[in-house]
């Protein structure tokens, strides 16, 4: 076969070639599946968390948590697993600066939206972080629903907090740290309904020189019991600094500072009393 038949077949195969390459192009480009938006977290009732399953506290029992707590604007609230951070979201749109303390780091990015969405994001702030690894020192305000397990894990780093520092559970106790006030939400909330307050005493137990005589206090977290020289003290309290016995028919009202217990003594025109660690 000469070659002038063979320039034409091969023309058109290369005519067919080029004007199909591009369709082929443009098909392989349509095919190609498209990008998926991924959806935003959702947590869901019970999930497993480090320590704890995930329940969120009631909203209804959040407002009864910093009511009782009577927590304020000059407060610094920390929230210790603070799920989808709605307590910590409630105190800052009261004007409360809060923080809240989260393992799962999923949670502390939806908590950081829902912040946002509620306008407090300047007054929030969310932390992954492990509960017996942070620090708690500059907490006014500690709110927790944990499980009494962990409560109790954390209770001697509880107690060691400044006099005063006010925690309040959901539901849990603190075992045998009986707490100073208990309240019940009926309204809106069918279960997880207690909110528990304790507020951290003062470490006054050990021997005071007072006026009157020898003052041997005994402690069990905010109960104190002892002696006035020779006379039994009874109905003996401690609630931050502050520090109430009776000894006799005396009833003595005081504030600790430093090593020193001042107060005055009711119904007595403003007679005062002091006692002086030894």
């Amino acid at each position: 076969m000469s070659a002038r038949y063979l320039i034409r077949p091969l023309a058109l195969v290369l005519a067919v070639s080029l004007a199909t390459t591009p369709v082929f192009a443009q098909a392989a480009q349509t095919t190609q599946k498209p990008q998926t938006t991924q959806k935003p977290y959702e947590p869901s009732v019970g999930q497993e968390g480090k320590d704890v399953v995930w329940v969120p506290t009631p909203q209804a029992l959040v407002d009864k948590m910093l009511e009782i707590a009577k927590v304020t604007p000059n407060d610094f609230l920390m929230d210790l697993g603070s799920g989808d951070g709605r307590t910590v979201i409630t105190a800052a749109k009261n004007g409360t600066r809060a923080m809240g303390i989260e393992y799962n780091p999923d949670m502390v990015e939806l908590s950081k939206r829902n912040a946002q969405e509620a306008g407090v994001s300047d007054k929030t702030t969310f932390v992954k972080a492990d509960l017996f690894e942070t620090d708690f020192s500059k907490a006014t305000v500690i709110t927790m629903f944990l499980l009494p397990t962990i409560n109790m894990k954390l209770r001697p780093a509880l107690l060691n907090l400044k006099p005063g520092t006010r925690i309040v559970s959901n539901t849990f106790t603190m075992e045998d740290w009986e707490a100073d006030e208990t309240a019940n939400v009926t309204d809106d909330c069918t279960s997880w309904c207690t909110a528990l307050l304790w507020i951290v005493p003062a470490k006054v137990e050990g021997s005071w020189q007072m006026p009157q005589g020898d003052l041997k206090l005994t402690q069990q977290f905010q109960t104190i019991s002892g002696s006035l020289g020779s006379t039994p003290i009874k109905e003996g309290k401690v609630r931050g600094y502050d520090v109430t016995f009776t000894a006799g028919n005396v009833k003595y009202a005081g504030r600790l500072d430093g090593n020193t217990i001042r107060g005055s003594l009711p119904g007595t025109n403003g007679s005062s009393w002091t006692a002086t660690r030894r």
